[in-house]
């Protein structure tokens, strides 16, 4: 039976670095047996760890055996792929990681946001080996299907995880290292997945995750540089265009991030439609516009200065899911759906829940846990406030009058924005298990 006795946390965390890799397999396996067990464990499991192991208990995952779930068809894994904005950072993830990963007898593995198993390359033998655990092109590896480990548990945390032998929840796991970290979309922060090392637990370095981080940082840089060529390219050759246009029109990229403006000022990013086609489109920061395609992007044509549309009346914000967030909004000028960054989520979620409003000194502690951050505050509502226009209010911070807003959350309260440190979606959430 589980103790509900809060453990010493004062005691020194058992570290991997500090020890040869089977000392630190016993002693962290004694560790996790005590803690399992509700016993005090001879030393305190890392933070990180110990967190997911909660998370785990709170699941109630089999510390013996995991979820797994079936992998994708080679048809689903293949959509994937081309979805997936990783495929792009795979030549600098290969050429800085995969020479390690073989000389290591490790492999390289890159997942999607959900912790589906898109890319797998390294040595052949531990290929062969992690076949045998279902570590596999099309698996799944979050946390909830196989417990603690450097990918489901980097997802979760937003930050890069090592996990040693018996750091790993399923016991199954034991013989394994992984060292995960997460990559973002540099744009927005929205979470793209996590590129991971892992092998046998005598492959085991401490230098592993500091290389892994500091590729993933590196894979970022590129994407950045990219996204800024590319809108380059498209300012270059809508310019001439946008010259010889009267009004109000803005060239924007397929996804929304502004290039260049004629009439208005530029907005880093519009918000525009999840499957935009040409046409008329309602956009809620400018009313009725029409996109036409440009190479690369698209021509926004702002409406004339006429009769105002009419305003919102219902939002629908949807955190139900696991790493993708939405919000739509719609009223009898038609309706409008866009994809949320994690901190955007954060913000729409406390306003939802709080209709009388939040001043900026409230949400910092929202946010941050301390009233002193405002200007952080004020700065990402005003980009939400340029990019929803009239559907939020301030003065203080809410949802304007009459507009309904609906908010679907997970089925679990425990699956709220899993990566929100926020302490008023931690409080959401509801209470840790404890050990």
């Amino acid at each position: 039976m589980l103790s509900t006795r809060h453990h010493d946390r004062t005691r020194t965390p058992v570290l991997p670095t500090a020890l040869d890799s089977r000392e630190a397999a016993r002693r962290l396996a004694s560790v996790r047996e005590a803690t399992l067990a509700g016993d005090e464990p001879p030393d305190a499991p890392r933070a990180v760890i110990g967190e997911s192991w909660r998370r785990m208990l709170g699941s109630g995952l089999d510390p013996e055996r995991d979820r797994r779930e079936r992998p994708l068809s080679l048809a689903e894994l293949a959509e994937r792929r081309h979805r997936s904005q990783l495929a792009q950072l795979l030549p600098v993830l290969h050429a800085h990681l995969l020479p390690v990963a073989e000389a290591a007898q490790q492999i390289l593995v890159v997942t999607d946001p959900e912790g589906r198993v898109l890319w797998r390359q390294g040595a052949a033998t531990v290929r062969r080996m992690a076949d045998r655990h279902g570590f596999e092109p099309g698996a799944a590896w979050a946390e909830d299907v196989v417990g603690t480990n450097g990918i489901g548990t980097a997802l979760v945390t937003r930050q890069p995880v090592l996990v040693h032998s018996a750091e790993h929840y399923v016991r199954t796991h034991h013989r394994w290292t992984c060292a995960g970290a997460p990559l973002h979309d540099p744009r927005d922060g929205r979470l793209l997945g996590v590129v991971d090392l892992s092998g046998p637990a005598h492959s085991f370095h401490p230098t592993t995750l500091p290389l892994v981080s500091a590729v993933a940082r590196l894979a970022e840089s590129e994407q950045r540089t990219r996204h800024l060529a590319t809108l380059d390219r498209l300012r270059a050759s809508a310019t001439p265009l946008l010259a010889r246009l009267g009004g109000r029109a803005l060239a924007v990229d397929r996804d929304g991030w502004t290039a260049a403006a004629l009439g208005t000022a530029p907005p880093e990013r519009v918000a525009l439609p999840r499957s935009p086609q040409a046409g008329p489109v309602w956009l809620p920061r400018y009313g009725s516009c029409v996109l036409e395609p440009l190479p690369g992007g698209w021509l926004v044509r702002i409406g004339d200065d006429g009769p105002p549309d009419p305003e919102p009346s219902r939002v629908v914000l949807d955190l139900s899911g696991r790493d993708r967030w939405t919000v739509t909004v719609s009223g009898p000028a038609g309706s409008w759906s866009h994809e949320l960054s994690p901190r955007h989520a954060e913000l729409l979620f406390i306003l939802a829940t709080h209709p009388d409003g939040r001043t900026a000194a409230q949400l910092s502690l929202d946010l941050f846990g301390d009233d002193r951050r405002t200007t952080t505050v004020r700065a990402e509502l005003s980009r939400l406030r340029r990019t929803f226009g009239c559907v939020l209010a301030h003065r203080p911070y809410r949802f304007a009058d009459g507009i309904q807003v609906e908010l679907r959350r997970p089925a679990h309260p425990a699956a709220l924005l899993p990566h929100s440190l926020a302490p008023a979606v931690r409080a959401a959430r509801g209470p840790a298990p404890r050990t």
